[in-house]
């Protein structure tokens, strides 16, 4: 099974990529966290992207659609993934029908959690982040168990600089100006819009009474 997450800043993604990829033990995949991977391990692609990024450039689609289609070939996405940021572009989204045909991979199935810009903002006041390992909290819908620190590895928890009203009002116009046109790429397949001005656990809910007939049952020796 091959997933695309999407959502507004703010939706919960995280959390419910955390949810779906626990459940069906399959990695989740941004496209952001393999680019810094690539970086970091200075390999040829990383390299490029450095390159790029050096001098205040985006990095293209095709050197983020080849970083993507080097990850999935790896072993652990062979019962399937999640892309967490990916496609970004209309351009990406035929890549990606492209590379999944070319490998017999089906047609992904789309998520996506639609919340008012209202809701979104609310839930940006409230939202902490660990800077340790990532993990995103809502103070009143998704706390943490100890106040103030991460579940997973007790690091403080942080408010992200950018979670300010003027500022995400303007990532919420970039997102809906750059999404919306991928989204419509995908309308009239295998699309699934869920409202995700609901707690986590109904968002989850929701997302598992959509895939679970999706679900091929074990087979039998």
């Amino acid at each position: 099974m091959v997933l695309l997450l999407f959502g507004p800043p703010g939706s919960g993604k995280g959390t419910q990529s955390r949810f779906i990829t626990n459940w069906l033990h399959i990695p989740a995949i941004s496209t952001g966290e393999l680019l810094r991977g690539e970086i970091e391990a200075d390999s040829a692609l990383g390299r490029q992207a450095r390159a790029v990024i050096s001098e205040g450039n985006l990095v293209s689609d095709g050197l983020v659609n080849q970083i993507l289609a080097d990850r999935i070939a790896h072993p652990d996405c062979r019962d399937g993934f999640l892309l967490d940021g990916y496609p970004r572009t209309v351009e990406q989204a035929e890549y990606l029908d492209q590379l999944l045909a070319s490998r017999g991979l089906p047609e992904p199935v789309i998520l996506h959690l639609e919340v008012p810009a209202a809701a979104l903002i609310a839930r940006m006041v409230s939202r902490r982040q660990c800077p340790a390992c990532g993990r995103t909290y809502n103070l009143l819908t998704d706390p943490p168990k100890k106040s103030g620190v991460c579940d997973d590895d007790g690091t403080l928890l942080i408010q992200r600089l950018d979670d300010n009203i003027e500022v995400f009002k303007q990532r919420l116009q970039t997102y809906d100006d750059v999404t919306r046109p991928v989204l419509a790429h995908y309308y009239n397949r295998n699309y699934h819009q869920i409202a995700g001005d609901r707690s986590p656990k109904y968002i989850f809910e929701a997302i598992t009474e959509i895939l679970e007939p999706m679900i091929a049952p074990p087979s039998e020796a």
